[in-house]
């Protein structure tokens, strides 16, 4: 098993100057989490015991250090609390700053994990007879209303979005949309489903992003927590 080393890291970022309450970090729950998790532990970070049990009833959790909590939400949520400023820093990926555009959020680093694509999909038959560049409307079934509007109408096409949170592969067969615009990472659950991807839109991973306004109040808290995640990637990568 791999034994995970920490950079040489300061102690806590946060500056008298700067307190105000911990800093919050924003993590997704799920698959990304689990890929973060040695990051974190490359950055220094160590969240409460439970943070780690899905089954906790706890969303808010302190680290090793006094100055920085974590809270674990969904994926798409994090991009909201840190552009409204309820986080100050957080993880997410890039297919949740595409689809929201928050100009309140500055990514500064691509963590490089969470790798998958946003893709376009149809039914196998439906892709061996139609061309959809030749269609001029089309109903798509996905979560990402504002990407697939935006994908299609640049090829000139009107697209009707049904807007589902899940279980996307089911709106073809059932009548809802003719076309998905989903996540892709294997294409086993499209496989399984009687899809065949036919045009990535964006390959996609996760980011560390921060509140515009924190970064510019809490300068050198945040910028130090930036620095940690970029020297944890650089020790990740030289291994």
């Amino acid at each position: 098993m791999e034994t995970l080393t920490t950079v040489p890291l300061p102690a806590d970022p946060s500056t008298p100057a700067e307190t105000g309450g911990p800093l919050v970090l924003a993590l997704p729950k799920g698959r990304i989490l689990s890929e973060l998790a040695p990051l974190l532990a490359r950055a220094g970070i160590t969240p409460a015991a439970d943070f780690a049990d899905e089954g906790s009833r706890r969303l808010r959790f302190e680290t090793n250090h006094t100055h920085l909590d974590v809270v674990r939400v969904r994926s798409f949520d994090v991009a909201t609390f840190v552009a409204h400023g309820a986080a100050h820093i957080g993880v997410c990926g890039a297919d949740v700053l595409m689809e929201f555009d928050y100009d309140q959020i500055y990514a500064p680093l691509d963590l490089g994990i969470g790798r998958c694509r946003v893709s376009v999909a149809e039914p196998v038959a439906l892709a061996a007879r139609e061309d959809i560049a030749a269609w001029s409307r089309v109903t798509v079934a996905t979560k990402y209303p504002t990407i697939a509007h935006r994908h299609f109408a640049a090829r000139g096409i009107q697209a009707e979005v049904v807007h589902l949170n899940g279980a996307m592969e089911l709106a073809p067969s059932l009548g809802l949309a003719r076309l998905i615009v989903d996540l892709v990472q294997t294409g086993s659950t499209l496989k399984a489903n009687g899809l065949v991807e036919t045009d990535v839109i964006a390959h996609i991973s996760s980011r560390l992003i921060v509140n515009r306004t924190a970064l510019k109040t809490r300068p050198e808290a945040i910028g130090a927590w930036i620095a940690r995640f970029r020297a944890a990637m650089a020790e990740a990568h030289s291994r």
